[in-house]
């Protein structure tokens, strides 16, 4: 109880502190739009009226008028309207950038047509920058002014979150969410990213986010941080340039002696604190994208190598680097096949099974599907006998791709393959938290970082949908 209370207090007080943060970053843009004159006043929900003065404003910041102090101006003013609308405002500010600022299909076209009508080189390149221009939208170019603001960037990142969540069916919103993506994909080149370590002498405003953005283990308080940046771990992340307060990505690895398989083993505080120049094995138990606005921006895959290397240099004596991580999907995965009926999900022995533990008054509801929603894993005889079952259909739910693509089912596993690691150990009972028994039945798995077979692996992924598993996985499958 008193490890949630404190929880609440972090969460409660990184809350506040982002909020203050937005309201100083208001300030700012008000500081810097003040040459405009009076801010103009929009109601929250943005009614059509206030619609109108926003579309000028929009206007305002394409026509480039004066200089680049100007141009910063104008931008914020816009932004500063942004902030200050509610959710179905933003919604509707965001159908006018989709709608009313696009591309213009006729100029497309025209342009398009003199490309195919040049008979010279000289016109022919012409042409082509003519069509570039015209496919280049003016929304583009008009959310291309926010990075040079303070915090533009971390605007433009939390606009593409709220953008996600409006996308599905929409053309015109999911065009929005294309050109905000690309040009957010450009400003974050693994080129211009930093790799830091984070320590518990990092500034506690990093610190603090790293509470709050822990998404896979949760962090229990500062107690619990303290203890993920001790003298046997790591804590890598990356910042950029333009938010360098604000977590990207991060990892958090355990140094240890064999590879670990149970993450509350590794979360435990009262655990001690092994020597690191000891271990032999990097286990990276956390991995978090901290952001949803940077969603389908890959530097995960670059993270993991950074920081493998990173180790090597700094621990010789590491001989393997693999994870422990979450099989998020499985449940569901299972629980879909229950109810379809699925012929042959079970082997005949498999039902022998269940029909013994029911018998035993265990499957009170008569089916695997009610038994598991029961604390099923307290009981030993009761979650010895479905090791078995359980083990192989976690390992086929693994080795299984999506409809129509060589991509992995789980979203976990599509990761680490694209990244180029291999399947290779399947953990009973290794996350007995009740986040890890709703969501993988307890169950994590190793996934093997071999350094002189990433590369293949990774080809063999992303070119063929191959998924890499060791002998010990595939022979799940058989049991």
């Amino acid at each position: 109880m008193e490890d949630s209370k404190q929880a609440l207090t972090v969460t409660q007080s990184v809350g506040q502190g982002l909020l203050g943060r937005l309201k100083n970053f208001r300030n700012v843009w008000r500081d810097i739009a003040s040459s405009l004159g009076a801010p103009v006043r929009i109601a929250p929900e943005l009614p059509a009226d206030d619609a109108e003065i926003l579309r000028a404003q929009m206007r305002d910041c394409l026509l480039g008028r004066g200089g680049e102090v100007s141009a910063r101006a104008r931008a914020a003013a816009l932004g500063r309207s942004y902030l200050a609308l509610n959710e179905e405002g933003r919604r509707r500010f965001l159908r006018i950038l989709a709608d009313e600022f696009g591309t213009d299909r006729a100029q497309v076209d025209a342009a398009m047509g003199k490309v195919a009508a040049t008979t010279s080189p000289a016109d022919r390149l012409a042409a082509e920058e003519a069509l570039r221009s015209a496919l280049e939208s003016p929304r583009l170019r008009l959310l291309t002014q926010f990075n040079g603001l303070p915090e533009g960037v971390k605007f433009l990142v939390d606009m593409r979150a709220e953008l996600l969540g409006l996308v599905k069916n929409d053309p015109s919103m999911a065009a929005l969410e294309s050109d905000l993506k690309d040009l957010l994909g450009s400003w974050f080149d693994v080129g211009f990213l930093e790799l830091q370590r984070i320590t518990w002498r990092s500034p506690a405003v990093v610190l603090e986010k790293i509470i709050a953005y822990e998404a896979v283990h949760a962090i229990q308080g500062w107690q619990d941080l303290k203890n993920r940046l001790d003298y046997d771990r790591r804590l890598y992340a990356f910042f950029h340039p333009r938010m360098p307060d604000e977590p990207l990505i991060f990892v958090e690895v355990a140094l240890v002696k064999g590879m670990a398989g149970n993450v509350l083993d590794l979360l435990d505080e009262s655990a001690p604190v092994e020597d690191p120049l000891k271990a032999d094995t990097a286990i990276f138990y956390s991995i978090n994208n901290a952001h949803k606005g940077l969603v389908g921006i890959s530097f995960g895959n670059f993270l993991i190598k950074r920081v493998v290397d990173s180790l090597s240099h700094e621990f010789p004596n590491l001989k393997t680097f693999a994870t422990l991580s979450p099989v998020p999907g499985f449940r569901a995965w299972l629980d879909g096949r229950l109810a379809a009926g699925e012929a042959h999900l079970l082997t005949p022995a498999e039902h022998r099974l269940l029909a013994g533990l029911m018998t035993q008054g265990l499957g009170a509801k008569g089916s695997l599907k009610a038994l598991l929603t029961t604390a099923w894993q307290e009981d030993t005889t009761t979650a010895e006998q479905l090791r078995g079952p359980l083990m192989r259909l976690c390992a086929r739910y693994l080795m299984e791709k999506r409809k129509g693509g060589g991509r992995a089912l789980d979203p976990v596993a599509h990761f680490h393959l694209s990244n180029g690691a291999r399947l290779e150990r399947l953990n009973w009972l290794a996350d007995t938290s009740p986040k890890g028994m709703a969501q993988s039945a307890g169950m994590m798995i190793n996934y093997l970082y071999k350094l002189s077979d990433i590369e293949a692996n990774h080809e063999g992924y992303t070119g063929q949908g191959k998924i890499v598993a060791s002998t010990g996985l595939k022979a799940l499958l058989k049991e």
